[in-house]
């Protein structure tokens, strides 16, 4: 850890103990506890205080509709609502948010995951018009950022080579990451982040779904709430549900659990699928850019950390081998 991380993790420790711990009582706490420290974002415990720091190069405005977001009464139920933080005594380089400590989900009992509870928030989430003018919802960035990621990671091994589209560009050697690659040029402009998705008006998504996205509040009994607001915004709600189905087709999701949450979705009136029928071709864009996503990260990762893929990483690596080789038709159209 850097001198610089270091002091975010020991100022965000501080804040959340601050806000936390009663004022002149005696002091039984525990050390704050890191989270998450990645460069978009660095998450930290105190007692029932969870503090963010955001990315250094946040767009300020829009992570300040999104805590809007999150606290408006319209979404109650839905979003963990942040808590009040205090004013900074002068500007920060990177800005923080409060949050009250949720219950996660448990890692380790997957047959525990609540993937009905996880559809039906995403469904009433997707309903629910807009209570003011928000950003766009930031799925397809996050996406080419994971692979803008991995091309940075695997820079090293690369070799400047044409990729078939008229520009050049240095593109790695390894098998894997090119497979990743013809899996992301095979994916439509919108998918990519290149132009808006091609909805009228959209829907207000969460942007970034998955199962760590999730906690009870209260904890630990409390109702199940989505929580990270960082990618949310109007957009094509069909991305929320392509992780999960990125994982059904690779085969990390049980094929009982992927139908519990999309019945579950169904049943709670979600637009971003027919009410019945096939959902694929819905689905097909959003399955394929959250595979492709997953796996520039997996290799980003592998990268860094000087192994090779395990078995989870590796299954999603042969799904955009495959992907590229799926009929380009099926990634023309929107999702929905």
């Amino acid at each position: 850890m850097t001198t610089t991380q270091t002091s975010v993790v020991h100022d965000l420790g501080a804040l959340a103990h601050r806000l936390s711990h009663p004022a002149r009582t005696p002091c039984v706490c525990e050390p704050p506890q890191v989270l998450a420290d990645r460069p978009d974002g660095t998450v930290v415990r105190s007692g029932a205080i969870v503090a963010k720091a955001h990315a250094a190069d946040t767009d300020r405005e829009a992570l300040a509709a999104r805590i809007a977001l999150a606290a408006a009464p319209q979404l109650a139920g839905i979003l963990l609502p942040p808590l009040p933080a205090p004013a900074p005594a002068a500007p920060t380089a990177r800005p923080v948010t409060l949050w009250p400590l949720g219950a996660p989900v448990d890692p380790t009992d997957p047959g525990a995951a609540p993937w009905a509870e996880a559809a039906d928030l995403l469904a009433r989430l997707h309903r629910t018009k807009p209570p003011f003018p928000l950003p766009p919802m930031r799925g397809p960035a996050k996406a080419a950022r994971a692979v803008a990621r991995m091309r940075a990671a695997l820079r090293a091994d690369a070799t400047a080579v044409s990729c078939g589209t008229g520009d050049a560009a240095t593109l790695p050697r390894d098998p894997a990451a090119l497979s990743v690659l013809a899996g992301w040029r095979a994916l439509p402009a919108w998918a990519r982040g290149e132009v808006p998705a091609p909805v009228r008006g959209g829907s207000l998504c969460h942007g970034d779904l998955h199962l760590g996205q999730l906690v009870r509040h209260p904890a630990p009994d409390g109702p199940w709430l989505l929580i990270d607001v960082d990618d949310a915004g109007m957009g094509e709600p069909a991305w929320d549900l392509g992780r999960p189905a990125a994982w059904y087709a690779a085969g990390l999701l049980a094929p009982e659990d992927w139908s519990t949450f999309l019945d579950a979705y169904r049943s709670a009136g979600g637009p971003a699928v027919p009410a019945d029928g096939d959902p694929w071709p819905a689905l097909d864009v959003p399955a394929r850019a959250l595979t492709v996503q997953t796996a520039a990260v997996a290799l980003a990762k592998c990268a860094a950390e000087q192994r090779d893929p395990d078995e989870h990483e590796q299954l999603m690596i042969e799904s955009c081998a495959r992907i590229a080789t799926l009929p380009p038709e099926l990634a023309t159209g929107p999702a929905s």
